[in-house]
C-alpha cells in the first residue's frame, strides 16, 4: 500500500503561481508512476500531469502544457506540479495518484493508489 498526501493549495489571483505537493509514504520502495488529476465543481475528475518513476518522461493535458511542471524527488518520496499563470478556469480540487508501474498513464483508471486531494482557487 501507499498513501498519498497532497498539500500546497489555495486561494490566488488569476497570473499567480503555486506549487503542489504529494508525499508518499508506505510501499515507496516499489517503482511506481505518479499523475495529477483535477475535478472542478460539477465536473469529472480529467487528467493534468504525469511522470514516471525516474522522473525522464512527463506527459501533460493540452489545457496545462507550458503553464505546468510535474517533477519528483525520489529520496524524498515527493511529487510537485508547479503552476504557472494560473486562470481561473484551473480552479479544482487536485488529486496526486500513484501507479503500481513505472510508467506513466493518463487515464484515472490506470492508478492504484489516490490522495485526498486539495483545493486549488483561482479568482479572477
Amino acid at each position: 500500500q501507499v498513501q498519498l498526501v497532497e498539500s500546497g493549495g489555495g486561494l490566488v489571483q488569476a497570473g499567480a503561481s503555486l506549487t503542489l505537493s504529494c508525499a508518499a509514504s508506505g510501499r515507496t520502495n516499489n517503482r511506481y508512476a505518479v499523475g495529477w488529476f483535477r475535478q472542478a465543481p460539477g465536473k469529472e475528475r480529467v487528467f493534468v500531469a504525469t511522470i514516471n518513476w525516474s522522473g525522464d518522461s512527463t506527459y501533460y493535458a493540452d489545457s496545462v502544457k507550458g503553464r505546468f511542471t510535474i517533477s519528483r524527488d525520489n529520496a524524498k518520496n515527493m511529487v510537485y506540479l508547479q503552476m504557472n499563470s494560473l486562470k481561473p478556469e484551473d480552479t479544482a480540487v487536485y488529486y496526486c495518484a500513484a501507479r503500481r508501474s513505472g510508467l506513466s498513464a493518463t487515464a484515472s483508471r490506470g492508478y492504484d493508489y489516490w490522495g485526498q486531494g486539495t483545493q486549488v482557487t483561482v479568482s479572477s
